[in-house]
């Protein structure tokens, strides 16, 4: 290392690391840096990404010209059905993805669209902290929508998702041309997204938001028994929050607020852990059974009701706290994200979802929306059961970690449920076992279905027997995108991006 002053991006797309990275040459910050990588991210990930999806940026600025400041952008979907006066039965049907050792229902459908906010939010964050033309940030996403090769990563997730991305006509244009399925790298060409992105840093995407698009959107979703209106559209807002700060172990947390879930969980299996002394070894028999019992039982408590904040501050204080610790003893989605620390000190993480995408395309646009509907774990009252225009929650979680007020990690994940499971792992190995990013990241994972516990290979067999005696246990024959995709940063050091999910890392030094 030169010891040069750098910045870093982590992400889960060479193409969209080095988006960001040719940004932040450029002269741009991280903030630039960010929107860059989530408008190319939306072309190179299209499986796990999308404008027409929802997503959290966690922003700190380097205080260089005063305080610094901590900004939780929130511009993840509303529930739709605003101005309808009867809502239809919805288009909504299940499909069931198979990620070679455990498979996972969804629900697509026009009936699973909710209102986006992934191209709002972009354009938001940028108007707010960016410095660069928005012109110029568009630029490497504008490249790559008018042809890239396709990944091997990306070839798989299509292969995985097909039923999704080949359900309208516009989707088999797209991915099966001429009747033949792309493949790891086959030229993907999404002209009609090029040229929305082409005319975004003139109109900033009013017509989508308020004009003729929207008006084609509502006409699309009544006809085909959709939720999505105009008035969703027009009504949308992203809306800046305080992060969630934790302590933990000398450190502090900076991650998602309500009525994101994410944070909130991460924050509550942290907080168990605090009030239990540390084990010595990582990748233990001890460590297993910890890790094991504190993922059923914080899943117990949610499913309880403690999932804010006020309820976890509320159980710490006056609940079974002991009988959690018992119990921990016992046993002792389409997703991306982009972590940037730039040169100057500022850092920002994001992670956007597509989910697995509803299969409905924004005429004229090439842009897919989201199924954000049919999540089930977004929806724990039931499908459609909230009312029009509620901010839904998200097990998404970009977050922060701080230790004497500097900047010492910046991650998050991927992963739909399994993102919080994916994140305390990594943090806990960093904080509570010293190890670096490197191996933290890149370390096998568990994670509780309900069911099963799910584990990657990698740990001693002889480590794993107290685990099958408590637990019905599956493990993995190789590392997978199931676990999650932590793309994680220690500024001014290094970064690593999850090969879990075809990461990869750019530095710009000067």
């Amino acid at each position: 290392m030169s010891g040069r002053a750098k910045s870093i991006v982590a992400a889960g797309h060479e193409l969209v690391s080095r988006a960001a990275a040719e940004i932040l040459g450029a002269g741009g910050n991280a903030f630039d840096g960010a929107v860059a990588a989530g408008f190319a991210g939306a072309v190179a990930e299209q499986t796990l990404t999308s404008l027409g999806g929802g997503g959290f940026l966690l922003a700190r600025t380097s205080g260089s010209a005063g305080p610094a400041r901590e900004i939780f952008f929130d511009f993840f979907v509303d529930t739709p059905g605003r101005g309808r006066v009867s809502l239809p039965e919805p288009h909504f049907f299940p499909i069931t993805v198979d990620f070679g050792g455990s498979r996972q229902e969804f629900n697509v459908g026009l009936g699973s669209v909710a209102v986006p906010g992934t191209l709002k939010g972009l354009l938001h964050v940028h108007q707010r902290l960016g410095r660069m033309p928005l012109a110029e940030v568009l630029q490497p996403a504008i490249a790559l929508a008018r042809g890239h090769r396709l990944n091997g990563f990306q070839a798989s997730f299509l292969r995985i998702l097909r039923p999704i991305m080949t359900l309208t006509l516009t989707g088999r244009d797209l991915y099966e041309p001429g009747g033949r399925y792309l493949q790891a790298g086959d030229l993907l060409v999404n002209g009609e997204l090029a040229d929305f992105l082409a005319c975004l840093a003139e109109n900033r995407g009013r017509d989508l938001y308020s004009g003729d698009i929207a008006r084609r959107i509502d006409q699309d979703m009544r006809d085909g028994q959709g939720l999505l209106t105009a008035e969703d559209l027009a009504a949308y807002r992203v809306i800046e929050r305080r992060p969630l700060a934790a302590a933990y172990r000398g450190y502090t947390l900076l991650t998602g607020p309500p009525p994101s879930l994410g944070g909130s969980l991460i924050t509550l299996s942290l907080a168990l852990l605090e009030k239990m002394e540390p084990v010595r070894r990582w990748g233990s028999a001890a460590y297993l059974l910890r890790t094991a019992g504190l993922m059923r039982e914080v899943e117990r408590l949610r499913t309880m009701g403690v999932s804010s904040p006020e309820e976890i501050w509320a159980f710490l204080e006056t609940g079974d706290v002991e009988g959690s610790s018992a119990r921990i003893r016992e046993f002792s989605r389409g997703t991306t994200h982009v972590s940037i620390a730039d040169k100057e000190g500022n850092v920002a993480s994001m992670t956007c979802s597509n989910g697995e995408g509803s299969g409905y395309f924004v005429p004229g646009t090439g842009i897919m929306l989201n199924n954000m509907m049919g999540e089930d774990d977004l929806h724990p009252g039931g499908f459609h059961s909230s009312l029009p225009g509620e901010r839904v929650g998200s097990m998404m979680a970009p977050s922060v970690v701080l230790k004497d007020n500097v900047v010492r990690l910046v991650l998050g994940s991927g992963g739909s449920k399994r993102i919080r499971a994916a994140i305390t792992q990594v943090l806990t190995q960093v904080i509570d076992f010293g190890r670096d990013i490197h191996a933290a990241v890149n370390a096998p994972r568990l994670y509780w279905d309900g069911e099963t516990l799910q584990v990657e290979p990698g740990f001693a067999g002889a480590d794993l027997e107290p685990l099958a005696e408590k637990f019905p246990v599956n493990v993995w024959r190789e590392r997978n995108m199931y676990f999650g995709g932590v793309h994680t940063i220690a500024p001014g050091i290094s970064g690593v991006a999850d090969p879990r999910r075809g990461g990869a890392v750019a530095e710009v030094e000067v």
